[in-house]
């Protein structure tokens, strides 16, 4: 994972906001970072965020891209015979989150599709109708090309959340199966 910081303060940060002069500014890119967590982690942050004095508002940046957290369960089961909470994975491929001069922090994606450029030149307008009908279609193909990695990265995802829907009916028929040995699905 790559991890940037970079905090700005003084006359030189006025440029980022008015209030970055007097408080700083800082700027963070995490990238490609992959981490499990468990629950009790986040439940029990509370306390050491908790504060008698108001913070100063630092104005800030935060961007995160390509990251995966998997947060899983650990409290205690209610039920010793279940097979347990499947653990979440959050996938941010792109976010960033912004906090203004007014302390208020703005979560932002990159949710907007890439502008592709067009295909025909100059040159192929003043060609023959069928050189211009063909050169949309070396477009297309060009366009597939570059979604491959993209379609094989989802492919990875479903064949994942394939496999862990198929353990997870495993081990419900082997519950049931406990209970009913005569069971068929």
């Amino acid at each position: 994972p790559e991890v940037c910081l970079r905090l700005e303060a003084g006359p030189a940060a006025a440029v980022r906001s008015p209030l970055a002069v007097q408080n700083g500014f800082l700027q963070m890119l995490v990238h490609s970072y992959t981490a499990e967590l468990f629950m009790s982690f986040l439940t029990n942050l509370g306390p050491f965020l908790e504060d008698e004095t108001i913070p100063e508002v630092i104005p800030m940046e935060i961007e995160v891209v390509d990251a995966k957290i998997t947060l899983k369960d650990d409290s205690p089961r209610v039920y010793p015979t279940s097979p347990g909470p499947v653990p979440i994975t959050l996938a941010v491929d792109h976010v960033v989150v912004k906090r203004r001069d007014d302390g208020v922090f703005y979560l932002t994606g990159d949710g907007s599709p890439k502008q592709e450029k067009p295909v025909s030149g100059p040159e192929e307008q003043k060609a023959p109708v069928e050189s211009v009908l063909a050169a949309p279609a070396a477009g297309t193909r060009g366009l597939q090309l570059k979604e491959v990695p993209e379609l094989q990265r989802e492919l990875q995802t479903m064949k994942i959340a394939l496999a862990e829907a198929n353990m997870d009916k495993a081990r419900l028929l082997q519950e049931i199966r406990k209970y009913n040995p005569l069971f068929q699905l």
